[in-house]
């Protein structure tokens, strides 16, 4: 490799990696933002864990998108400058920002631990970058066609769709409200295969820009289609798992399962790693598990969401209630009874004097 092509691919991941730390920020915030506009939209109507959509009605959940769109956006650019391998795990980030966040906004108190927890996620990140591969640019969308019809690839994506359906169609209307693994498995599953289009079609965009014209290509279109799709998706999983589930739960599982398939998917469709020494990879990996220690630190020392007030006093089923007759008998009723003579008359002042 060349002096003057090592330096233009440094800059570039110099770039990708500005762009990540940008978008981490605005996601961070987004993430705590959208909380307090779903909480409110909760109040008021069916919650969106639960299937409600009320939460389109409220203008704060509306800044939150709007932040996260911003974050995206800056994300997105990223990935046309630096290999996801680079990229996503920046991700942690968001995560600082939004436990930092939370403990002032939300009040969802932040130990110390987990303050270590954000310092490990800093210090992964940063052995990430200082040993993240240089990953050389598809000169046109065919290119990229090809990297996403090999073989294996193909059988990544195949069993990822399979996964997202079972999980969406079986365990969503079952587990989803109780079993965080649902939700956040789906967003993550979905969001392997959005992060490799939205490369597609982020290097489409910056050929294009650069006066290779990528817009004539059918293969263009299916990545951009297959992009908002996945997209979508994982959004309104997202918002579910956001609702139903605690902040403090929610972004650190979300980020390790992410992060963990969009660097598998990444590895197999545009072989990051190929050409790396074992050293730089194994310095990766390990940069990578210190950032899955300190997401993993800063969760478990997070105080747990209280459960609302339905919550708290919803009876179980079938509602019995025991009381006294007046001959001394006790007695049992069911709910429908409740307004039984007998039983309003236990209720009356003179049995109480």
């Amino acid at each position: 490799m060349s002096g003057g092509t090592s330096t233009g691919l440094f800059v570039d991941n110099l770039k990708g990696v500005l762009l990540a730390v940008v978008s981490s920020a605005f996601i961070g915030a987004s993430f705590i933002v959208k909380k307090k506009g779903l909480k409110r939209a909760g109040a008021t109507g069916s919650r969106a864990g639960v299937g409600g959509y009320g939460y389109l009605k409220e203008p704060l959940w509306w800044i939150g998108m709007v932040t996260m769109i911003v974050g995206e956006i800056a994300n997105f650019v990223a990935y046309m400058f630096a290999p996801a391998v680079l990229v996503t795990p920046l991700g942690a980030l968001s995560i600082i920002v939004s436990a930092v966040l939370a403990h002032f906004i939300l009040k969802e108190k932040l130990q110390r631990m987990g303050v270590l927890g954000c310092l490990l996620c800093i210090v992964g990140s940063t052995i990430i970058v200082l040993h993240a591969p240089e990953e050389e640019t598809p000169t046109s969308v065919n290119q990229i066609w090809e990297l996403a019809t090999q073989p294996a690839f193909l059988l990544y994506a195949a069993s990822a769709v399979a996964v997202s359906l079972v999980l969406m169609l079986h365990c969503s209307p079952r587990y989803g409200q109780t079993n965080i693994m649902v939700y956040v498995g789906i967003c993550s599953v979905i969001g392997s295969l959005t992060v490799m289009s939205i490369k597609a079609v982020g290097i489409a965009i910056k050929l294009t820009i650069e006066g290779i014209n990528q817009a004539g290509y059918f293969q263009t279109w299916i990545f951009a289609m297959v992009a908002v799709s996945c997209i979508i998706t994982q959004l309104n999983y997202l918002n579910k798992a956001l609702d139903t589930f605690n902040t403090a739960m929610v972004s650190p599982i979300y980020y390790a399962m992410f992060t963990t398939l969009t660097i598998l998917a990444s590895a197999i469709m545009f072989k990051d790693w190929s050409g790396q020494s074992a050293s730089s990879i194994a310095s990766e990996i390990c940069g990578f598990i210190t950032v899955l220690s300190g997401t993993t630190v800063l969760h478990s020392t997070r105080d747990p969401e209280p459960a609302s007030a339905a919550d708290l006093y919803t009876p179980l089923s079938p509602k019995i209630y025991w009381h006294i007759q007046e001959n001394g008998e006790v007695s049992v009723n069911k709910e429908e009874d409740l307004l039984s003579r007998d039983f309003v008359a236990i209720v009356r002042q003179d049995y109480f004097v």
